[in-house]
């Protein structure tokens, strides 16, 4: 069960884009890097694609040849060959597909500098950008995609307020209401949906999928308690510890 060459690009994209992600897929079994790191490293490069030029227009162009590359893996013929697609093309189903394109198309938003609609905007953006990542990562695995989505917003919350000021700093307006009682609003409807992705067992084949939830409860309890420490950027760091003790004992 070796990697082949674009496997191991995958994971190279990864390590160096997301090295969260990537030491939660080094705690997997082969068998679910395999889908892991195609996963993230698409999540990388569509993620960082708006960040790379100060023109939105190819910005949205970048993100438009995502777009054409899922729907090519969602009608099942003529995949263009790329290191990240062709591996993603191996295992997507349409469902799969549909979900990480709508993925791609709320990452829009960071191709300009505007802000939030309001908070459903806020909100959308997260459940489907950290939601959709998170939920085709388990539905691939074998696990429930909607405890998953749960997790996955929960994650996005918290991956977001600890993003805050570096978003500022680029004159983005990450947050709806940046007030102390806006901030500690949005980290209690991250707590939410992390205490609703708790309430059922996870199947254990798809425990690496929520790996990267696994401390979002303390930075939203943290962002909760101080909401002042989000501007000040001083929420926790995720632990190496933590995730290294969950996966151990099966637990996330």
């Amino acid at each position: 069960m070796g990697f082949d060459d674009d496997l191991n690009a995958c994971a190279a994209i990864v390590e160096k884009g997301d090295p969260l992600r990537f030491r939660t897929v080094m705690a997997a079994p082969v068998a679910a890097r395999k889908t892991l790191f195609p996963l993230y490293a698409f999540n990388v490069e569509v993620s960082r694609a708006p960040w790379v030029t100060q023109e939105p227009m190819i910005a949205q162009m970048r993100l438009q040849w995502w777009l054409d590359a899922l729907e090519e893996i969602a009608a099942g013929q003529g995949v263009r060959r790329h290191e990240v697609v062709t591996p993603l093309a191996g295992f997507l189903t349409r469902a799969n597909a549909e979900a990480l394109s709508a993925l791609v198309r709320a990452r829009h938003w960071d191709c300009e500098k505007d802000p939030f609609d309001d908070a459903a905007h806020l909100t959308g953006y997260l459940q489907h950008t950290s939601g959709n990542l998170m939920s085709v990562a388990a539905a691939c695995l074998g696990g429930s995609a909607g405890l998953a989505q749960d997790a996955g917003f929960a994650l996005g919350v918290a991956n977001w307020l600890r993003a805050c000021p570096a978003l500022e700093a680029q004159q983005r307006i990450p947050l709806v209401d940046g007030t102390a009682e806006g901030v500690r609003a949005l980290a209690q409807e991250g707590l939410a949906a992390l205490a609703s992705a708790k309430s059922q067992p996870v199947q254990r084949v798809a425990l690496p999928a929520f790996w990267p939830a696994s401390g979002s409860g303390r930075v939203l309890k943290a962002a909760v308690k101080t909401p002042s420490h989000v501007a000040a950027g001083r929420l926790p760091e995720p632990s190496r510890l933590g995730l290294t003790l969950r996966a151990a004992f099966g637990e996330w």
